[in-house]
């Protein structure tokens, strides 16, 4: 070999090494942390389908152009249910492995928790399955996305239909942390505005198996509407307990605060037939939502996604354009100014969504009613739509949330 084409072999291969080095250095690395209730009571409506929901988003990223110079890794971890666990998870994650976004967030409790720790390590908290509206008032964060419903929206749509339907005294049956605090608090106020009154109120633990002394209570109340502000396997004991004391059938009506489809299913439609509830999302809305939920089914175990696990997706979805707009996962105040920068877009699962400066993601809402038996046709066919609650007014009015980010 004479040296001349050694030369040219080395200086070929030295521009191959820079070139690849060059390529990696471009390179955006992203990690997404899932961290939801993966063996509790939440874990149908948000859990394994939250990791699974995610992991579609960043699939559906990668497809198009321009996804090459993105690495992006999720992981998932359970939440337990428990502010501690979930804040030192989140902070292990954030100093340590490299994680630039949380996902899911299962109950209000862990995710006022977390949201201080996310502004303070300057990451990003998508909560897609926490409830009260405190998120994008007094605990709101720059760092920080509420994605998928709020107490308040729920109150405003399923309280003022029923309280306009008849329903004029209310007692609360009440899970006893944050989601159950706001819940009845928001609805409460929903009930009085249009002339009705609160009875009265009791409140149970997280995971309670035996509701008979609280469903006695709601039932001497004699209130027209027991309220359930409560959720996931609370909220399903409930209901089947009311069955068995026949509260329905003394003429009470029952009011699901916060229900999702998988709580339909373990029901079924012959005990939850008649329910009105307030939903973000229905699979079988149209032909987008129709895919997401085939598709999810098909990975899922023949179970269709709820409104936390479209939330995860479209959240998911939604960063990583930010991140790409930004140019870097590193700075998460920036990627959610850029989420809100976006402005009115058409996400695949909400239809037109867009971020307010209290990090209030505004999307319409559904009232629905479940179906009877005889009028479902396929697996999960469950919901008919009663009424769409447009954006501007299925959440709270930006000026009433005392949020401290709005001048």
């Amino acid at each position: 070999m004479t040296a001349r084409i050694y030369a040219t072999r080395c200086a070929l291969a030295l521009s191959t090494c820079l070139a690849a080095a060059s390529a990696q250095a471009q390179q955006i690395p992203v990690k997404l942390g899932v961290l939801a209730d993966m063996s509790g009571i939440f874990s149908d409506i948000g859990g394994p389908g939250a990791t699974e929901a995610t992991k579609m988003a960043v699939e559906d990223f990668m497809k198009r152009p321009g996804s090459e110079r993105f690495k992006i890794e999720v992981v998932s971890a359970d939440a337990q249910n428990k502010p501690d666990i979930s804040s030192a998870i989140a902070r292990k994650w954030f100093d340590t492995e490299g994680v630039d976004a949380l996902v899911d967030l299962p109950t209000s409790a862990i995710s006022l928790a977390i949201a201080p720790i996310a502004q303070e390590k300057n990451k990003v908290a998508l909560f897609t399955a926490s409830g009260t509206s405190d998120l994008t008032g007094k605990a709101c964060t720059p760092n920080s996305v509420h994605w998928t419903y709020d107490t308040w929206a729920l109150s405003h749509g399923t309280a003022d239909a029923i309280t306009k339907g008849g329903g004029k005294s209310w007692y609360f049956l009440t899970v006893d942390f944050a989601l159950g605090h706001s819940l009845e608090r928001d609805a409460s106020a929903v009930v009085k505005a249009n002339g009705g009154s609160v009875l009265g109120a009791v409140r149970h633990p997280t995971d309670s198996k035996d509701f008979s002394s609280y469903l006695l209570q709601a039932q001497s109340s004699k209130a027209n509407v027991i309220a359930l502000a409560n959720a996931g396997g609370d909220t399903i004991n409930a209901i089947k307990q009311a069955a068995e004391f026949g509260i329905v059938q003394g003429g009470q009506k029952l009011a699901g605060m916060l229900l999702f489809i998988s709580d339909i299913h373990s029901l079924g439609l012959q005990t939850a037939q008649g329910l009105q509830l307030t939903t973000a999302f229905y699979w079988d809305l149209n032909d987008k939502t129709r895919a997401f939920g085939e598709r999810f089914a098909a990975r899922s175990n023949g179970r269709f996604p709820s409104m936390n696990q479209a939330g995860a997706y479209s959240a998911t979805l939604a960063y990583l354009d930010a991140v790409a707009k930004v140019g870097s996962a590193k700075d998460g105040a920036a990627v959610v100014k850029a989420m809100r920068d976006a402005g009115t877009f058409d996400d695949p699962l909400f239809g037109k969504t867009s971020m307010r400066e209290d990090g209030r993601v505004l999307h319409d809402m559904m009232l629905v009613e479940v179906k009877k038996p005889s009028e479902s046709k396929k697996p999960f066919d469950y919901y008919k739509v009663l009424a769409t609650i447009p954006a501007e007014r299925a959440f709270r009015p930006l000026q009433d949330g005392n949020c401290p980010l709005v001048k």
